[in-house]
């Protein structure tokens, strides 16, 4: 999906795949990470969303929660994470990093929420009472009011499979008015959707969805409610371009996850400023029946993988094209559209999500001026490996 772009704007990044590979520096399955290009993006990113006055929380799940990375974002002068699910949460609480927001594809579980409260979240994501109520208990332990956002629909709104959530728009008003007449801890300080902005491309560009018009028709029942929101948490393909849409359609906070590292499909297919800044490496394993099959292990079902160059260097490798394993196997293997010499490395750039994989995470410093060093070698879930 990115290797046209990658090779463009970040040639150096698949040469030194290759020679950290055949220099038996790497295993395969493994993401290796330009760090200094997403810094460099973060960047970028971060000084729109100040020039736009936006809020912006940073998305390591993709990344496999890494935690390196999380502090040097919080160095850069993010205010903190996003942190997608619990588990995250525990990786960044162990990290001493900032949580922006936790809660909004999956909820904190009740035994955790004592703990996530006294570490001090800016906002946790709710959909459901219960949870409120539970959140409000811990607050008023540790003697706190924990701000809240709250996750709305609309019929009519996308909403992923295996992410259903969210207070209707019609019980919002009731809602609102239980929340402040028995929740003493409890601030609503927003509301939030997914996804709120999504690449189109027939207008070749980041476009709002429905669910922005259902957060933005929420944000006024809290003004009538006397809630003033000042976190319009609007996520999803959060880039420069998604913040400067942003400050035309609605939402003063994103997430910036994807275009972190210039892999969002508006990066695919559109000039943007961002850099490409990780690949995924793998080996030839072995021939059978006319194709060549490498390592698997970090396939990713929506991942949109095409191509990748195999050979021992860039300049004398083939591009083929990529046979994905079917969604209901184990991706044990890629196929190749050929044979190709075993041994050989296969390189390839596509949609990942690091943290459902198995793969090696290998951050690097030194690519852009062709002299790349490993700073550390890191597993799906964020914990550096001793190599």
């Amino acid at each position: 999906m990115f290797i046209e772009q990658t090779l463009q704007k970040n040639r150096e990044l698949v040469k030194a795949a290759f020679v950290l590979h055949q220099g038996g520096k790497l295993l395969p399955d493994s993401y290796l990470v330009d760090m200094d290009s997403l810094l460099e993006n973060a960047k970028k990113i971060l000084e729109a969303g100040k020039k736009e006055q936006m809020k912006l929380f940073f998305m390591l799940k993709q990344l496999g929660r890494n935690p390196y990375i999380g502090k040097k974002l919080v160095e850069l002068g993010y205010e903190g994470a996003v942190a997608v699910d619990f588990r995250e949460a525990q990786v960044l609480m162990k990290a001493g990093i900032p949580i922006g927001n936790v809660g909004h594809l999956v909820q904190v579980p009740d035994d955790m929420i004592g703990e996530l409260v006294s570490f001090g979240p800016q906002v946790i994501t709710v959909y459901s009472f219960d949870k409120l109520k539970k959140i409000d208990e811990a607050a008023r332990e540790a003697k706190v009011v924990q701000g809240v956002l709250l996750r709305v629909y609309d019929p009519g709104d996308m909403l992923y499979s295996g992410q259903t959530a969210g207070f209707s728009l019609e019980e919002l008003p009731g809602l609102l008015e239980k929340i402040t007449g028995t929740l003493s801890h409890i601030k609503v300080r927003g509301v939030t959707s997914f996804p709120c902005y999504l690449y189109h491309e027939e207008q070749r560009d980041i476009m709002p969805t429905n669910n922005l018009k259902t957060v933005k028709r929420a944000v006024e029942l809290l003004k009538s409610a006397g809630i003033e929101a000042d976190v319009i948490n609007t996520p999803s393909a959060t880039c420069t371009r998604t913040i400067e849409k942003m400050k035309e359609c609605g939402g003063n906070c994103g997430e910036p996850g994807h275009g972190l590292t210039g892999t969002t499909p508006f990066h695919a297919f559109c000039e943007a400023k961002e850099r490409p800044s990780v690949v995924y490496v793998s080996e030839i394993s072995h021939n059978f029946l006319g194709n060549a099959y490498c390592y698997g292990g970090g396939y990713y079902r929506r991942s949109h993988v095409r191509n990748v160059l195999v050979g021992k260097d860039l300049e004398e490798a083939k591009r083929l094209q990529v046979i994905p394993p079917s969604d209901e196997s184990i991706d044990y293997y890629f196929g190749i559209s050929r044979e190709c010499q075993v041994g050989d490395t296969a390189v390839m750039a596509f949609r990942y999500q690091m943290f459902v994989t198995r793969s090696d995470v290998v951050l690097l410093k030194g690519v852009l001026s062709g002299h790349p060093e490993i700073i550390g070698v890191y597993d799906s879930m964020g914990n550096r490996k001793v190599v």
